[in-house]
This record gives structure tokens, sequence and C-alpha cells, in this order.
């Protein structure tokens, strides 16, 4: 059997109570090792086999989850955040089923909401905000043209870019040309929920430098949007008492 878990934001202790059994148990640990914390290694008893992923290509990942089952151990494929954002899992599961190899998932807190909480920010506000638009900047490999982020920055949505930061001249001249106002806020978060995290806030126009100035190029996600200085929202709905709702009248 083989469990696909999320290892969470980053931090060792925001992986689920799920995911952490899972790993206490497995036989075989497979866990991307360019960006998973190796702490999360800690959970795993003496004997289990660990294979780091980021040394490995497609085929030899599932080799080794193919020996395992041979032996009839259980692995743990450890991905970080939440797999089901930019962890290339869909082409895993589909060669595990030519295999007829069972497998489960455990979700992860994505480092989109480790980002967040970092900023102690709200991605959706009343009045300012309703949709999030989780993307990233083609670079190396493209992304589908109709969603190219001009286009999707024309919304004007709050945007969660991952795989990003070192493309930042690019992100703020597709920015621009899809309709954000230069002066629109930015907040660029490395590492969220690790021991270094750090974060700071600029404009769209003033990201290049941002980065640049703190040498991030990689492990940060860029957030977009009027959401990051939390202003000129409405008061919700939600505990409004001229709110009528089913549990409240």
């Amino acid at each position: 059997m083989v469990y696909f878990v999320g290892a969470g934001a980053g931090a060792a202790d925001l992986i689920t109570v799920r995911g952490s059994r899972l790993l206490q148990k497995a036989d075989v640990i497979i866990y991307a090792g360019s960006l998973v914390n190796p702490e999360l290694l800690n959970y795993a008893k003496t004997e289990c086999e660990i294979y780091d992923s980021s040394k490995m290509t497609l085929e030899e990942v599932i080799e080794a989850v193919k020996a395992a089952e041979k032996d009839s151990k259980m692995t743990v494929r450890l991905h970080t955040g939440d797999q089901s954002i930019y962890s290339a899992v869909r082409e895993q599961m589909d060669e595990l089923d030519k295999l007829g190899i069972q497998y489960e998932s455990c979700p992860g807190v994505s480092s989109f909401c480790g980002a967040a909480a970092a900023l102690n920010i709200e991605y959706t506000l009343p009045d300012v905000a309703q949709s999030v638009i989780i993307t990233r900047m083609a670079g190396r490999t493209p992304v589908p043209e109709k969603e190219r982020l001009s286009l999707l920055a024309a919304h004007n949505a709050t945007m969660v870019l991952f795989l990003s930061a070192g493309l930042a001249d690019k992100v703020r001249e597709e920015l621009l040309c899809g309709g954000y106002d230069k002066d629109t806020p930015v907040a660029v978060v490395y590492k969220a929920t690790w021991a270094d995290e750090k974060s700071f806030i600029c404009t769209v126009d003033t990201l290049p430098e941002t980065v640049s100035e703190n040498k991030i190029s990689k492990t940060a996600l860029i957030i977009v949007g009027e959401v990051v200085t939390h202003g000129n929202y409405r008061r919700s709905d939600l505990y409004n008492p001229n709110f009528t709702t089913e549990y409240r009248k």
C-alpha cells in the first residue's frame, strides 16, 4: 500500500496527525528532499528505508515502490505542502494504476496557507476580494496559454504565485499588463512556517527590487492584492447582529 502524504507548509509540527502516524508506520519513505523539512524523518522507525526523490526520476520512484510492494512493505510518498498543488502526483498515481498498486491520499497544509498565517492575513475580504487564484509564472516549463499570468491578473482577485520568485521582473510585467496598478500591495514570503521564515511587503512595481535586495530566488510565495494590507474592507455578515442566519435570529 502507498500513502501520498502532504508534509505541510514547512514546520515539522504542521503535518497532520494522520500524516505523522503514517510516517511512524512506514517501511519505506520517499520524500521530496529539496523541499520537505528533514525533521519529519524523525517520525520514521529505525529500520525504515528512506529515499530522497529530488535525486530520482519518476521511473526510479516507481521502481522503489514496486520493490516495497514485492516485500509487502508500506510506502509513504511524502510531498511538500499539500500534494494536490504542484507535486506531479497524478503521474505517479497513473503508474500505480497500471501496476495494480493501491494508494490513498492524506492531505497536508499548503504553503499558501502557511504564508497567510505568517502575515496574519485573510485572502477573502468583503468588498475587496472573494476569490483566490493560485498559479505560477511560466518559466522553463510553460503554462497553458489561457492561463497566462496577464490574463489571470485581469480579474484583480487575490493571487498567490508559486515557483515565481526567480522571475520577479516578468511577474511585474505580466501583472501590470493584466491591469494591476503599480502600487497594488504585494507580499513575498520566504519559507513560510520554517524557522528561517522571512516576509516582505512591497508593491507590484517594487517586487523585483525587493526579491533582489533580499536575495530571494526560490522557496517563496508571492501574494498579490489589497488583502495584503487588509484595508478598506467591509465588515462581514457572518457575525453581524443585523444579519439573520440559520443559527442566529
